[in-house]
């Protein structure tokens, strides 16, 4: 049995950490942990250290593996890389191109990961404000070649597009935020059909109630796509109490209901009775799945979160009915 299968908490770890500064000054994390954050499998971390050597993890004196933030990051560069259809042997040599210069043991990781988010987002702003669709499509290409879907939304492009909604009322602002809103809205669709697989459709995903904007609920279904969770989009108004007809009709394996908004007091309850009226899960996503996790413990009602990587790793879960609420 690997030693990784029997790894303690971190707390007890300490009298077999390495002595060295640099590692006394970084965080490090167990496997089982890097497999929640990531929602790759231990087996297959260990399989890409092993076989093509992209990851090299610490070992402490008795042989645990324990992963940096750096190498966290690296693992879901990898897996970006995958998902774009190249091959593990290939993603190695991609990596040496394209990662940046590595970290001076001063500098936090997070600190510099923020400072490239910024600049980032700097060069998107700077083509938003001039409406320059060719330029913003070359940022995007450019930062779409550098970092897996999930950062490139959520830490980067998002932001963004929230800034500008919130600051619709200034003269100048509504327009720069449907400009970036259709910019992006047409991405997302064209990513969504690239990686659409020819399988039965498994997950159907759709806004509750209005509750979001059609970006919101893109970007969840673009979050929540693999090659064994195969999604279908319902159409933004799509009535909550037609929802059962429509899964009759489609047969899918989970319904995941997307909403930003706080929950009402009732919701629980309709969610329950929806789900005692179908053959598939009911998730929840977004802000209220969050919010919402308290009153619908217990029920047979899933909390997804908002986080894209911990979105799709519950997904999995769920659907090999290996997660309780």
């Amino acid at each position: 049995m690997d030693v990784d299968s029997k790894m303690p908490v971190l707390s007890n770890l300490a009298p077999s950490f390495p002595t060295s500064t640099s590692l006394i000054r970084e965080e490090l994390f167990p496997i089982r942990e890097v497999a929640r954050l990531t929602g790759v499998n231990p087996v297959t971390l260990r399989a890409w250290e092993r076989r093509y050597g992209l990851i090299q993890p610490t070992r402490t004196e008795s042989g645990h593996r324990l992963y940096s933030l750096t190498d966290i990051e690296r693992v879901r560069s990898i897996v970006g890389w995958i998902e774009r259809g190249v091959a593990v042997s290939k993603v190695g040599k991609i990596l040496a191109k394209t990662e940046p210069l590595k970290v001076l043991v001063q500098t936090s990781p997070n600190e510099l990961a923020q400072a490239d988010c910024d600049q980032w987002q700097q060069q998107v702003k700077a083509a938003v404000s001039v409406f320059d669709e060719v330029r913003l499509e070359q940022v995007y290409g450019q930062i779409f070649s550098r970092y897996p879907l999930t950062v490139l939304f959520q830490d980067i492009l998002i932001p963004i597009w929230k800034q500008l909604l919130q600051r619709h009322e200034a003269f100048g602002q509504a327009s720069e935020w449907l400009f970036l809103d259709g910019f992006l809205r047409a991405r997302v669709l064209q990513r969504l059909l690239l990686v659409r697989v020819m399988e039965p459709r498994r997950v159907l995903v759709c806004t509750l109630a209005d509750q979001c904007r059609e970006l919101d609920v893109l970007v969840t279904a673009l979050y929540l796509s693999s090659v064994d969770s195969a999604i279908q989009l319902l159409a933004i108004g799509q009535p909550f109490d037609e929802l059962i007809l429509v899964c009759e009709k489609i047969k899918p394996k989970a319904l995941v209901l997307v909403s930003n908004h706080a929950p009402a007091a009732e919701l629980p309850r309709r969610l329950n009775r929806l789900a005692m009226s179908l053959d598939c899960q009911v998730l929840l996503a977004g802000d209220a799945s969050d919010l919402a996790q308290e009153s619908l413990a217990g029920s047979s009602i899933g909390c997804l979160g908002n986080e894209g990587v911990l979105m799709r790793q519950r997904l999995k879960q769920f659907l090999a009915g290996n997660l309780d609420n």
